[in-house]
């Protein structure tokens, strides 16, 4: 009894191990997976309270309030609606038994500890999520700099001599572009499904 105790007070019970794809099946983030649209596993991090589930569109934390208790509460956190930023690895030092992969979503932080015998399979993951917020922050910037465009393109039309017949005409033809371009724009440089960088990078 003693022994847990120091263990939950160190934070022991609270380093993860990386579950292998043979035994997804295993682990309760598996049930939230909506594999009916083609959402998959390609990463996924446990500790005795927590699992970090992460799939090419979201990332499920099955969030447990402490390693002695079976109360969880499941929450999804949508790449399509929450970027990642400020991710960081923190590797072992000499007396440390883990690494720390750190990261916002959104506005919410993260920071799991995981078994340092995991190093290789957790540098996969970093670079997968590093890769997923240079891609969010060039699309980013793409789509401003097209909302610019189209914007500087609207200004010159406003701005020229034409009569108002011309005009009208004119205004209607780039009101109809402008909407179909920025749906076209927001599909484009807003992914949703980010399986091909996770394919990429996850070796281990």
């Amino acid at each position: 009894m003693f022994k847990k105790m120091a263990t939950d007070a160190l934070g022991l019970s609270d380093i993860g191990r990386v579950i292998r794809p043979a035994d997804y099946d295993k682990v309760d983030a598996d049930d939230y997976v909506m594999h009916e649209d083609d959402e998959k596993i390609f990463f996924l991090i446990k500790s005795k309270a927590d699992e970090y589930c992460f799939t090419n569109f979201a990332l499920i934390h099955v969030d447990g309030t402490s390693a002695a208790s079976k109360k969880r509460t499941l929450r999804r956190y949508s790449y399509y609606t929450h970027q990642f930023s400020n991710v960081l690895l923190e590797t072992a030092g000499t007396i440390d038994l883990d690494v720390e992969l750190k990261f916002n979503l959104g506005d919410v932080y993260f920071d799991i500890g995981i078994n340092k015998n995991e190093i290789e399979a957790v540098k996969d993951i970093y670079k997968s999520l590093l890769r997923i917020a240079e891609i969010n922050e060039e699309n980013k910037a793409r789509k401003t700099y097209a909302e610019q465009s189209l914007g500087n393109a609207s200004t010159t039309l406003g701005n020229s001599r034409l009569d108002e017949v011309s005009v009208s005409d004119e205004y209607k033809k780039i009101t109809e572009f402008s909407f179909e371009w920025l749906k076209q724009t927001r599909e484009q440089y807003h992914v949703k499904d980010f399986g091909g960088v996770f394919e990429k990078y996850i070796k281990n």
